[in-house]
């Protein structure tokens, strides 16, 4: 006796017609023409079923704050810093809980119920701070939400920057992070990565930097991250966010890093939106489009997840919540067209972000947590391409979201009268 069963379910490793039991807030089965009653069934008919979506890199505390105080006229990733510097003295804790969770509950219909958030240290207030652990705690029946510790400004180069990190940490943050390549010099950037690694590995934590978000192919933090990685005994627990810089650096120089990462460990997260809209400004044509080296990050065996980044903030005025948009993008901007690219890409919003993100009983073995997501699409390809419709979300066994699905009505003599929005031509000739 189950307490759910969904069946006649399609897979992401390509299995189809499975049946999946649920037990309390466990997987208890995952088998064709599964023997066996529930309380409840689903049918999925023959619809893709996967794990819940994964965002390893956000940040909440900006998230729906476009046009405040005023938009950002160039576009530009530097616009955007000092924008949010404009518009952080006039944070109030109330409506950044307010902000936050009216995208959780967009992010719930999306399927996305793990994040990690960056919360910005730089105002020694910690007001995003004090909203982001109340957001946490609220939100956490349906949403697992991790904390990083960002010093926005600088952790040197903020004038309270050392000591907010470290109040942060103390109250509860769970993630220590950085962003080098924006301190006053490069070897005062080379001194964050140093001190911030010490930290977490005394504290026992984990480390997200955003690391060279530049164009500029000198901007080499990420080399000092995996040498701290591996010198503070970090390995596996540090993840580089953003990595841009890569794009513009010589072959030569990346046959060496790239080893060097590998050797650390070190989880790699690019945020394919965001990335190919901020950077390359400076460029006329060629014009580089900014995302890190994937293709080859993954080849090398590093763990590579992408992040959605921002929501209608100071840096991004657009983003939907949906993960699948992230992938859909990531695969032109990557030239990740092939079938089994595309599979890699699916991976990559969901149990590559989750060991990004260290959870625990993640995915759809049995055993696993039954967080999951049936989509109106009939496997992985169809998903990346169509972005389709989240039928139901399930958060450790109960039914938390639903769609209708998306159906076209022709009025067409000749034609099919209704079409399914999940609809493959290629699958049916």
């Amino acid at each position: 006796m189950f307490d759910l069963i969904i069946r006649n379910a399609n897979l992401p490793d390509g299995r189809r017609g499975i049946d999946i039991g649920i037990a309390g807030e466990k997987i208890a089965a995952v088998e064709a023409g599964l023997p066996g009653e529930a309380r409840e069934v689903i049918d999925a008919t023959n619809r893709l079923i996967s794990p819940s979506f994964v965002d390893p890199h956000f940040h909440m505390d900006a998230t729906l704050s476009l046009g405040l105080p005023r938009m950002n006229v160039s576009g530009t990733l530097l616009e955007g810093i000092a924008l949010w510097g404009e518009l952080r003295p006039l944070l109030t804790r109330e409506a950044l809980v307010e902000r936050a969770l009216a995208y959780c509950d967009l992010a719930v219909g999306q399927g996305l119920l793990h994040i990690r958030t960056h919360v910005d240290t730089s105002d020694p207030r910690l007001v995003t701070v004090e909203a982001m652990l109340e957001v946490k705690e609220r939100v956490a029946p349906y949403i697992d939400l991790q904390l990083v510790a960002f010093p926005q400004d600088g952790y040197y180069r903020a004038s309270e920057g050392v000591e907010s990190l470290e109040r942060a940490l103390d109250m509860g943050v769970d993630i220590v992070g950085g962003i080098p390549h924006f301190e006053r010099t490069m070897q005062e950037g080379a001194m964050s990565v140093e001190a911030l690694c010490r930290i977490a590995a005394d504290r026992g934590l984990p480390v997200d930097m955003h690391c060279d978000e530049t164009d500029d192919p000198m901007s080499r933090h990420i080399e000092t991250l995996a040498a701290e990685t591996v010198r503070f005994g970090l390995k596996g627990r540090v993840a580089g966010s953003h990595l841009t810089s890569m794009h513009s650096m010589d072959n030569y120089y990346v046959s060496k890093l790239i080893p060097l990462m590998a050797e650390a460990e070190i989880n790699v997260i690019p945020n394919p939106l965001i990335n190919i809209m901020l950077q390359g400004r400076h460029d006329t044509y060629p014009k580089r489009r900014g995302m890190t080296r994937v293709r080859e990050l993954m080849a090398a065996g590093l763990n590579v997840s992408f992040g959605h980044d921002c929501v209608m903030d100071p840096w991004y005025s657009m983003g939907s919540g949906d993960m699948l948009e992230v992938g859909h993008m990531a695969i032109h901007v990557a030239q990740m067209s092939g079938l089994e690219d595309k599979k890699k890409i699916f991976d990559a919003l969901t149990v590559n972000s989750a060991r990004a993100l260290g959870l625990e009983n993640y995915g759809l073995d049995v055993g696993c947590h039954a967080d999951l997501v049936i989509l109106q699409a009939e496997d992985v390809l169809e998903a990346l391409r169509m972005k389709p419709t989240r039928l139901a979300v399930l958060r450790r066994g109960k039914v938390i979201a639903r769609t209708v699905p998306k159906i076209t009505e022709l009025q067409i003599e000749g034609r099919p009268e209704r079409i399914d929005a999940g609809y493959n031509p290629t699958a049916r000739r």
